[in-house]
This record gives structure tokens, sequence and C-alpha cells, in this order.
């Protein structure tokens, strides 16, 4: 009868925003009593990211009812880790940030079920994901950040007079912070813009002169950027750099220790080296609080429509005082990512070989080494082996025959693109129209029909 009663007052403020009508409440908002009940037996949700922001994020939305929530973090956790990671010990050191997470949240919130998935995030497929009904960001990375976003959006289908479908919206909660500072942002694809529509709302990297680097190091960063820039090229006989392989983060910081001690620079650390390297910002544990807070509320008013959405973009700045600020950013209608899809027009001839090729040429796409996707289906995948040589027979066969005929469709690829001399992944979403084909047949068809 006790536990009954405690259980019942744990939840006692969010049955009561749940249960009875207001004044600002969403569009199609229905209360009901059971209403929390429901969101934690059939609401699914993907938390990315298991760092600073992302055990917050574990935390509070196992707290707002949600019941299903599966977590993906390829990292493990570090002793650097633990002054704002409040969920892990000394005694994880080494092991899976979403393993960890997952278990200490089950252990403290009855009846919530976390599933961890130790990996990259590129290690799942269009499946993985769509099986969510919301997904929730709490990533430092701006490539992780893109690449997620280009997965939601490539779920998104549009009708004949170009107007999203309400049915394939895949609902994304993005929090981020840099030190006192952080932001919320709701993107709803093809309502609200997507982060490709505001990505230069982030600061370009700082970059130093390589000529300071080489000759006039005057800081800590300078000795970490020499040893990862230059001497690491110098030493591996052009071998990739991996920042999220600790052999090679260390071999960078073992270096920048000599670098410094040649000109008598002191602060070279292992962590200031990941952060110099990885360019992360030190971590404040109230900020990352804060922001999760937003998020979770957030996601609890899409899946539920307790309360309008946040239009649509929320700033938090608590360096001096308190400031937040909240800004409606509008769409970028030709948005590569949220719009439509690029257009592409093939003959019906042209194979998934020659199409493949044509990603890479394309001045809208660049793509290198593309996997291509259709309706679930795997029509070609570059890795991992074993799906290279099962879809290898495709690439000789025309694209508009793996199609099934269709005059046009939307087709997936993934695969990675430069910018500025670096490589990320990235996913598009493509819409292909066949030249000479009506309504499934083509124009030869139709002249040997009559």
């Amino acid at each position: 009868m006790a536990n009954a009663l405690a259980e019942q007052g744990k939840w006692r403020d969010l049955d009561k925003l749940l249960a009875r009508p207001g004044n600002i409440v969403g569009h199609g908002f229905e209360h009901s009593p059971t209403l929390r009940e429901e969101i934690g037996e059939y609401v699914r949700v993907l938390v990315v990211g298991a760092g600073g922001l992302g055990c917050e994020l574990l935390k509070d939305l196992a707290f707002s009812g949600f019941k299903n929530i599966d977590v993906i973090d390829m990292d493990t956790i570090e002793v650097s880790n633990l002054n704002r990671q409040f969920l892990f010990r000394l005694q994880d050191v080494g092991k899976s940030k979403a393993e960890v997470a997952a278990k200490r949240v089950m252990e403290r919130v009855s009846g919530v079920t976390i599933v961890p998935h130790f990996c990259r995030i590129e290690d799942k497929g269009l499946e993985f994901y769509n099986d969510f009904n919301i997904i929730v960001l709490g990533l430092d990375s701006i490539e992780a950040r893109s690449y997620i976003n280009s997965v939601a959006c490539s779920f998104l289908e549009y009708d004949c007079d170009d107007k999203p479908i309400p049915e394939t919206i895949k609902p994304m909660v993005d929090g981020g912070t840099e030190g006192f500072k952080g932001h919320a942002r709701v993107i709803l694809p093809g309502t609200t813009p997507c982060f490709e529509c505001n990505i230069w709302l982030f600061p370009p990297q700082v970059k130093f002169p390589l000529c300071t680097l080489a000759e006039t190091p005057r800081t800590a960063a300078h000795c970490i950027e020499y040893a990862h820039l230059i001497k690491w090229g110098e030493a591996h006989n052009g071998k990739a750099f991996d920042a999220d392989d600790p052999e090679h983060m260390q071999w960078v910081y073992s270096e920048a220790l000599k670098r410094a001690e040649l000109f008598g620079i002191t602060g070279v650390t292992y962590s200031l080296t990941q952060g110099v390297v990885k360019n992360i910002i030190p971590a404040i544990a109230s900020t990352n609080a804060i922001i999760s807070a937003a998020c979770a509320l957030e996601a609890l008013k899409i899946v539920s429509g307790c309360s309008k959405n946040l239009s649509n973009y929320l700033t938090y700045n608590g360096l001096e005082g308190t400031h937040i600020k909240v800004t409606d950013f509008v769409r970028d209608m030709d948005c590569l990512v949220c719009g439509p899809g690029t257009l592409i027009e093939l003959d019906t001839s042209v194979t998934l070989s020659q199409f493949i090729e044509l990603l890479g040429e394309h001045p809208n796409l660049y793509l290198l080494k593309p996997s291509v996707t259709y309706r679930g289906n795997n029509l070609y995948m570059q890795s991992p082996p074993v799906l290279e040589e099962m879809t290898r027979s495709n690439l000789h066969l025309p694209l508009f025959d793996l199609m099934g005929k269709v005059p046009k469709d939307i087709i997936n690829v993934s695969g990675t693109t430069e910018k500025d001399g670096k490589k990320t992944s990235c996913l598009r979403k493509l819409r292909v129209v066949f030249k000479g084909v009506v309504g499934g047949s083509t124009d030869m068809d139709i002249a040997r029909s009559s």
C-alpha cells in the first residue's frame, strides 16, 4: 500500500499536466488520466549521446514518463568525465558510456527499460532509426548532428503539392552546451528548420597558421596542433589520424609534451590534448542540467501535445546572470536535406554502377563511396564486406529494373562528402525520375502494345 502511494505521488505533477485541459495546449491534445501510461507503453525514444548532456537526458526522460528508451554512444568512460557525468563512477572507467548509463538509470527509476548501443551512429541502418517516435540529441559534434539530421529527414515524404506528409515527420530535439552557454531546439523536418538550414549558427572552428605551429609556438594548444597536424603525418607516412583511438591520442599527447618542453611552454595535459584535437569545450554540469530539462520538456510536449512546442530555438547564457531567449528561425526552402530531395533524371538504361559514379560528379552531392537503399532494400552496400558481396551483383543491372520500373520515386544514399579538406559521413534523399516513362511503362512499351 505504501509503495503504491509513493509511486502515485511520484507522478502526481506529471499526471496533472496530462490529465487536464488548458489554454496553451498543442493542436489535437486529448487529456486523459491514462495518458502517462500510454506514453510509457507506446512511445519509443532514442537518445544519441551518453556524455554530460546525455546522462542528464536519460534521467530527465525517465522521470518524464518515457519507459522505452534506447541510447547510442561509441565512447568509453574516462576519469575526466567523472566531474560532470554523474551516472559514472571510478570503477566504470574504460567501460561503455551507453551501457553504464542505461544500467544506472534503470536501477533508480522503476519500470523504465533502456537499451544501450555501444557503437558508431553510422553502424545502424535506417530501419533502426525509423523504429523510434522521437530522437533526442545530446551531442558535442557538428558532424554527428548533421548525420542524424539527414537520417531523420530521409524518412520525410512530400505530397504532389510538395507539402510534408505529417505521418512521415520524424521529430528531433537537439541540445548542446558550451561552458555556461547552451541551446535547445525542436526540429520537425519539413515544418521547422532542420540542422542544415541553420548550420551557419555554429561558429567556424579556430585554426592556427601552420607557420606559427612550426616555428613560433606560444601556447599549449600550438604544441598539440603541431603534433596533430604536422608531426603525425611525418611520422606515420600518410596514415589517417583517428581522434577516437586512445593510442593515437596518446601519441599526440607525448609529442606535444616534447614540443612544449623544447620551447619552455607549460599546460599540456592529456585532457587538453583531447579538447584541442576534438574541439571540445569544457562542460559545466549546471548548464547540462538546464538544457536537458528544456529538451526533455519539449520531447514530452511533442508526443503528448500538453503544451505548444518551442518555436523553435532556445538559447541560454549563464555566464553573467541568466539570459534565455527563444528565436523563431525560418526554414530554408531550398535545403538539400529537409527539402523534397535532389532531383536526378535518368535514362532507363542507366545501371546501378553508373548511377553511383554520377553521385560522385553531381555538383550538389559529390558523394564518395555511396551505399544505395530503396524502400528499405539494400541495392548496394559499400560495407561490411558480407553485404558488399551480397549486393555486388546489382551493380550491372539497370536502376530502373531494381526500382520495379516505377516512373519516379525516392532513393536514399549514404556515403562521405568532403568540405574544406575534411571528410564527413552524410545521408541524402534523391528524387529519381526516369525519362520517357509514363505511368510506370516506357514509351517503347506503349508503342509495342499499340
